[in-house]
């Protein structure tokens, strides 16, 4: 393919457009990163993580073939197709004569595109008939989702466009660092200076993004809850609340006026470390902006046993200051993964049919099954969150189908995850490399990547994106969507048909599925995808996309905001004398997730060729570390090792580590995964350590 190709980023949730350009016919498979400064979200700018994007596609350093276990070696082993996916069936079949439907488990993940999400979750449920089915975008935004709903009626990532947090006149990120997660993403904010308006970042460590900020805020982990609390309890002493909008678009207010009235200013300190000063700047710059104010939550505030309740806190915020179904206004949550946002409101989600209707509704479970041709009480139940599915592993759940993730890595308490895994009986992995959870299993199959294969993203904006086929896959790869279909060939013929390998027959059906649900992506099409630079959801059959939500009304029955009263309460794990430090987890620029493609891209590991544990010289001083010191973080769970970097940019209570890498560095190894009782989501953001020297 000579010409170039119109195309997306493979990583993060802002999708970047970028082109694509075969750089010549003896080498059809290379391919050069071009600009698309057409492309709104990122009008040309890429990353180092998408300009290296290609690398990945090097035969050299990703799966070309089907591999089984070998019986008498032990060993991964060349296979044909055939005999590869022979023996997923024979092990699913097993499974299932066995220990019962639910005894086969699936877990997707949040880089998969819609087709494939909404085809994992239709063949785990008709072809498996498993309840036993979740994804990696679990420990993405789940807690912002949970809260979304509950506040709104509805949850998307940006209930508006990134360029309107350009145009409004405050932000305050909480638990964001755009600049090394995203960084197309900070000519937004640097562009919102630019006009007058301020940033506010709250981040325990003064971060690139921090070193930007008007006002920088460094609570203690674990404590956003109070500290958006203590800024209600400001917004309310100070008679700055909309009386207006809060009589005229929401319901629950006295209660929450109540519960954040017991969070007063001296208090909040005392807990969170931040100065009353400070707290009230912040609350000052909040409610003075003009023409309007936004609260964007990422993973900081997110990945908590709290997190939901603290996101709400922060909805609260905005609703009590009429922040929120204005122009220029609002909450939103920057999604990390690339389909984070489509890949749950399709089907992989534990308690979700496509347009995110739920489980457990009857009519959602019968419009859907009327879509998929089966009887609606055939459909499994609401299965288990992520974590608590692989905690189930060996257990009840004996065999597992894994597309698109990498726990060994990325799940909390690692490395009872990985005995997890190693315990079942069987495990099949479709992967376009080796990552380490791929290495344990008993099939592995070798799977196409973004550039060649079509298919549609959602961005953190909800904006329907178009992902083009830009290059062949090596001879022996298959697509996802072929894998899905072989299978259903073997465990159950007769519903083959209902997964073809073309990705637009299979949005078509999705289509249909999503008509009238919350996300009704039933009035895109791939070719209006293109004509508009996308499509924002929720956009019916006939109807307008949606590019700002909740101008009018609120997606509630009642079209009103629903207040939440929250308090704030400690984290599952405080500190005490055997672990008096507190530890946070997070990315850098170079790497992404579970660094499976990244760390296999020379110029990326040259940027971040390992982990490191970021510490306050204070606490480097007790430990006896000096930088570059091998130091040993310690949790109740387990035990990571990397080199010191010593930085009065942190608290001095607090070390962090980026979680991308495997070995004696995997930060997981240590991360608590208490859940948050609403959402499942994982502490990942706060856990008690123990920081000495490595010995």
């Amino acid at each position: 393919m000579s010409d170039a190709t119109d195309t997306h980023c493979p990583y993060c949730s802002l999708q970047c457009g970028m082109r694509l350009k075969a750089t010549g016919p003896d080498q059809p498979r290379s391919l050069e990163v071009l600009e698309r400064s057409d492309f709104p979200v990122n009008r040309g700018a890429l990353c180092g993580k998408g300009q290296s994007a290609p690398a990945v596609l090097d035969s050299a350093v990703r799966l070309t073939e089907p591999l089984v276990r070998d019986q008498a070696s032990g060993e991964l082993v060349p296979a044909s197709w055939e005999e590869a996916l022979e023996r997923i069936a024979a092990g699913i079949r097993s499974a299932q004569q066995s220990h019962g439907l639910d005894a086969v488990g699936v877990f997707g993940g949040g880089g998969l595109t819609n087709e494939k999400a909404y085809s994992l979750g239709k063949f785990a449920r008709i072809v498996l008939r498993t309840s036993q089915i979740d994804y990696n975008g679990r420990f993405c935004m789940s807690s912002a989702a949970a809260a979304g709903n509950r506040a709104f009626g509805v949850d998307r990532g940006l209930p508006f466009p990134m360029a309107d947090i350009a145009r409004t006149g405050c932000v305050i990120l909480v638990g964001s660092n755009p600049a090394e997660t995203m960084p197309p993403a900070l000519r937004y904010f640097t562009e919102l200076r630019e006009r007058g308006g301020k940033l506010i970042v709250i981040d325990p460590r003064r971060t690139r993004t921090a070193e930007l900020a008007d006002l920088h805020l460094a609570p203690r982990p674990g404590t956003d809850l109070a500290l958006a609390l203590g800024m209600l309890h400001l917004v309310v002493a100070e008679a700055r609340t909309d009386e207006e909008f809060i009589a005229a678009r929401t319901t629950g207010w006295e209660e929450t006026r109540a519960a954040a009235m017991a969070h007063w200013p001296e208090h909040v300190e005392r807990v969170t470390g931040v100065p009353v000063p400070q707290l009230r700047e912040a609350t000052r710059l909040f409610c003075d902006a003009e023409p309007g104010a936004m609260v964007l939550t990422a993973r900081g505030p997110e990945q908590q046993a709290k997190g939901v309740d603290t996101v709400s806190a922060w909805i609260n915020l905005c609703l009590a200051t009429g922040r929120a179904g204005r122009p220029l206004s609002g909450y939103g949550c920057l999604t990390g993964q690339g389909n984070g946002q489509g890949g749950r409101e399709h089907g992989q989600k534990a308690d979700q049919l496509p347009g995110y209707r739920m489980l457990n509704d009857p009519a959602a479970r019968a419009h859907v099954a009327s879509v998929w041709g089966v009887d609606p009480d055939s459909l499994p139940g609401p299965g288990r969150s992520a974590y608590e599915l692989l905690d189930a592993l060996g257990g009840d759940i004996r065999a597992l189908l894994l597309m698109g993730s990498n726990p060994v890595v990325s799940a909390p308490r690692a490395t009872h995850v990985e005995a997890r895994i190693k315990s079942l009986d069987f495990l099949a992995v479709a992967d376009v490399v080796l990552s380490e959870t791929a290495a344990l299993a008993d099939v592995v199959l070798p799977v196409t990547q973004w550039a060649e294969e079509t298919g549609t993203m959602t961005n953190l904006e909800g904006r329907v994106l178009l992902r083009r086929r830009a290059v062949d896959p090596p001879d022996g790869v298959r697509s996802d969507l072929a894998v899905l279909r072989g299978l259903a060939e073997r465990l159950a013929p007769e519903l083959a048909a209902g997964f073809p390998p073309a990705a637009e027959e299979i949005f078509a059906e999705l289509r249909r599925a999503s008509a009238g649900g919350k996300a009704d992506y039933s009035g895109i099409s791939y070719e209006r995808i293109e004509a508009e630079d996308g499509v924002f959801w929720p956009c019916p059959e006939g109807g307008s996309p949606t590019p700002r939500m909740f101008l009018d009304r609120f997606a509630t029955p009642d079209g009103r905001a629903v207040f939440t009263p929250v308090s704030h309460r400690p984290a599952a794990e405080e500190t005490n004398p055997d672990y008096p430090v507190l530890l946070t987890t997070g990315r850098v620029l170079a790497q992404y997730q579970s660094g499976a493609q990244t760390r296999r891209t020379a110029e990326l590991n040259e940027a971040s060729p390992g982990p490191y544990v970021q510490l306050h010289p204070e606490l480097a001083a007790r430990v006896g570390a000096a930088e570059g010191d091998p130091v040993a973080v310690l949790s109740r769970r387990g035990r990571a090792v990397a080199p010191a970097r010593i930085t009065a940019g942190i608290r001095p209570d607090t070390v962090f580590m980026p979680f991308h890498w495997a070995g004696e560095g995997r930060a997981n190894a240590v991360t608590n995964p208490a859940l948050d009782p609403i959402s499942r989501m994982p502490e990942f953001k706060v856990c008690a350590v123990r920081v000495e020297l490595a010995t």
